[in-house]
């Protein structure tokens, strides 16, 4: 798109502060990996930028360093119509294991739940050198659940993402503000163009 995608607006607020605190309703503790856009505990991938996997390996790593032994959600920063119930799903789960939703026949890897072990999986993978998030889907204990699965109030839009801004066009969201937080007056608008 040109910017963060976690500056995207909805309802007056960003996607990154609007996932954080619809993380913070439902699981604890609750981490950003990423540039401190939710304004909660955040930490970086090493190197910054270098793809989900990584992401979720530093994420991994931050949740056992505060003391999370157990499963963890994992959410991409461009879900702007998740919902609390579709969070609840992957949170309530029954067991430890990993919980991927499928959304039109196809996983969504970053609106998932993982499992201690295969967080610890996606540190062994990146240092083999794996890079996509996809990997993880080969884990033993994944638990892909299709729509048929899923309690009545969890719509299919929750996991919709935005990669484009025809996705925002679609779904009547709007770009950062001409001030974000870059503070150069530049509109993201202008940037993506």
């Amino acid at each position: 798109m040109g910017f963060d995608k976690g500056l995207i607006l909805v309802n007056g607020a960003t996607i990154a502060v609007r996932t954080a605190q619809a993380l913070q309703r439902v699981v604890a503790p609750v981490i950003e990996v990423g540039p401190g856009l939710s304004g909660i505990a955040s930490v970086r991938e090493d190197p910054p930028g270098s793809g989900p996997l990584v992401a979720v390996r530093a994420g991994g790593q931050a949740l056992r360093g505060a003391g999370h032994s157990g499963p963890a959600l994992v959410l991409a920063c461009d879900l702007p119509l998740l919902t609390d119930a579709a969070l609840r799903m992957l949170a309530d789960w029954p067991g430890n294991c990993s919980v991927v939703p499928v959304v039109n026949r196809r996983p969504q890897p970053l609106f998932a739940r993982w499992s201690a072990e295969d967080l610890a999986a996606a540190g062994e993978l990146v240092a083999g050198g794996e890079r996509s998030i996809k990997a993880l889907l080969a884990q033993p204990d994944v638990v892909l659940v299709d729509e048929g699965g899923w309690p009545p109030e969890v719509e299919p839009s929750a996991f919709a993402d935005v990669d484009t801004p025809a996705d925002l066009e679609m779904l009547g969201l709007r770009l950062p503000c001409p001030t974000d937080r870059r503070g150069d007056g530049v509109s993201a608008r202008d940037r993506a163009q």
